[in-house]
């Protein structure tokens, strides 16, 4: 049996033919109605979330391996702005998250009752539909539900996908369920245009003409980008003329500034949005950039280019000599020892040093929470990826970033193939690095958020499998490990190293780059 609260009815049907699958839902009183329809619905599987920080990133995690919407449902007041970072991290990443809450009567709200406030642009412009269900009285009131629900979902999968909003005014009493059947709600579908073939050819055939054409691409990486630009330096025979962008946040602040040097750059992106990330923006195609990429890929086969095959042959060249570079014992050399053996996986890298050190030597897609770089999420987001795959799924993330969010490991969805490589050095690492920083005496304590904390207590009260390695081997042995063991439950490394010793590891990569004659 179904709520008898109409809007809610409406909603459910909906989210059923739109074709959502998954539901991360909190606990709350207001929200119950939709928690219950959503978990009598066969065709909706939930997944029960305490805090709600967290719950937004295990949504956006779901909606990154499924490759379709997914809810995140919260009951009223303070619960809905705890969905903003995930929200905002699924702006950028285009990621069709359905944010779903409960509220008060619109006629309660700012009256001092409990656990009210104006819900309906709560999420303000991260959203790209924000909607509040009226509660149905008569036909009009009916067809206006439908149609704002039908809206909505339909704004989660436009322009590339993104988060919605779907506000849900409930009137008491809440806990009535005597409706049989859903009712059958009418869809409405959007039917995407693509990009015509004269579009296409006529892309291309700019690229191939420019004489120093680059593609680029933000998420997934380009792996080395940054190393190759830092040895090219000044040299105006690497400097693009022509830049193709297919869109995604790039981590390297030096490469967007060599990219800045080019004459002009073109964008391909879902949604037609201008994004003139290296300030020297012409024109702006709407359409699918990694399709452009693929036949551009194809026709540089067919046809390759020198400046093309000039910049190959530098990232071939820094390739193998990032192989050659043995770190000492520290975060760098664990994660290329982990990277060469972590084999066909899901791996999702946190914020900070842990994407950088990726950076250099990943040779396969990685996910990372790069749409507004934030550190909060990124065990969350890894932890709900999990949970719709059978594949291992891997998280490397530093030791501010997991602590930051360790009640994703509070949670009843999670299985064994969740693995956790954390490094841990006792602070935020890469404030180690930043010229000037050290001569500031708050750096340690409160910059970097010095601390001498294990998470060993943390994985024995969630049932989690805990190794640990302070050494060479130990960490060789653990990561082996953490790849190969069989386990129902998540298994964590704790890899500790010392702040410095990182440091210099990734000082003497550069050094050493800087002495091989890379470009001859």
């Amino acid at each position: 049996m179904y709520s008898n609260k109409e809007n809610v009815n409406i909603l459910t049907a909906l989210l059923v033919r739109h074709g959502v699958q998954c539901a991360v839902v909190c606990p709350g009183s207001r929200n119950s109605a939709i928690v219950h329809n959503l978990h009598e619905c066969p065709d909706i599987q939930c997944f029960p979330v305490t805090d709600e920080r967290s719950a937004g990133f295990y949504a956006l995690g779901m909606a990154q391996a499924l490759r379709k919407p997914v809810v995140v449902c919260v009951t009223s007041g303070t619960a809905l702005l705890n969905l903003a970072p995930a929200v905002a991290e699924a702006y950028y990443q285009h990621i069709p998250l359905v944010a779903v809450s409960a509220d008060r009567p619109p006629q309660w709200i700012d009256q001092l009752d409990g656990q009210t406030l104006p819900q309906p642009d709560a999420l303000g412009r991260f959203v790209r539909k924000a909607v509040s269900l009226p509660e149905p009285t008569d036909a009009d009131t009916r067809w206006y539900c439908n149609r704002l629900v039908n809206e909505a979902l339909i704004a989660a999968r436009q322009g590339g996908g993104g988060p919605v909003h779907i506000n849900v005014p409930i009137t008491e009493p809440l806990f009535e369920y005597t409706v049989a059947e859903l009712p059958q709600e009418r869809l409405i579908e959007s039917v995407a245009a693509d990009m015509s073939p004269a579009t296409l050819s006529h892309v291309t055939r700019m690229f191939l003409q420019a004489k120093r054409p680059m593609l680029i691409t933000g998420q997934p990486m380009n792996p080395l980008l940054d190393e190759a630009v830092s040895l090219v330096g000044e040299d105006e025979t690497y400097i693009p003329d022509f830049v193709l962008y297919i869109g995604g946040s790039i981590v390297s602040k030096r490469l967007k500034r060599f990219l800045r040097k080019a004459k002009e750059t073109w964008v391909v992106n879902a949604t037609g949005e201008v994004t003139d990330t290296f300030m020297n923006l012409t024109h702006v195609f709407q359409g699918d950039g990694e399709a452009v990429a693929d036949h551009i890929r194809f026709m540089l086969v067919m046809e390759p280019h020198p400046f093309v095959q000039q910049w190959d042959a530098l990232l071939a060249s820094i390739r193998q000599q990032a192989e050659a570079y043995e770190p000492a014992y520290s975060e760098m050399a664990a994660v290329k020892y982990f990277e060469h053996h972590v084999g066909d996986a899901e791996v999702h890298y946190a914020n900070s040093s842990a994407i950088r050190l990726a950076n250099i030597f990943a040779q396969h897609p990685v996910w990372c929470n790069r749409g507004v770089n934030g550190i909060e999420g990124s065990l969350s987001t890894a932890a709900g990826f999990s949970c719709v795959t059978s594949k291992p799924v891997f998280c490397v993330i530093g030791d501010l970033s997991f602590f930051y969010d360790q009640n994703a490991l509070w949670n009843q969805n999670l299985k064994g193939n969740l693995r956790i490589l954390l490094l841990n050095n006792g602070k935020g690492g890469i404030f180690e690095m930043l010229p000037g920083l050290e001569q500031s005496p708050a750096r340690d304590a409160f910059v970097a958020a010095e601390h001498h904390t294990s998470a060993e207590g943390i994985c024995q009260e969630n049932d989690i499998v805990y190794l640990s390695a302070s050494d060479m081997p130990q960490m060789r042995a653990g990561i082996d490990t953490l790849l190969n063991i069989e386990s129902s439950r998540p298994v964590l490394l704790e890899i500790f190293t010392s702040p410095s010793p990182d440091a210099t590891a990734l000082q003497s990569f550069f050094m050493f780059l800087d002495k091989k004659d890379i470009r001859t």
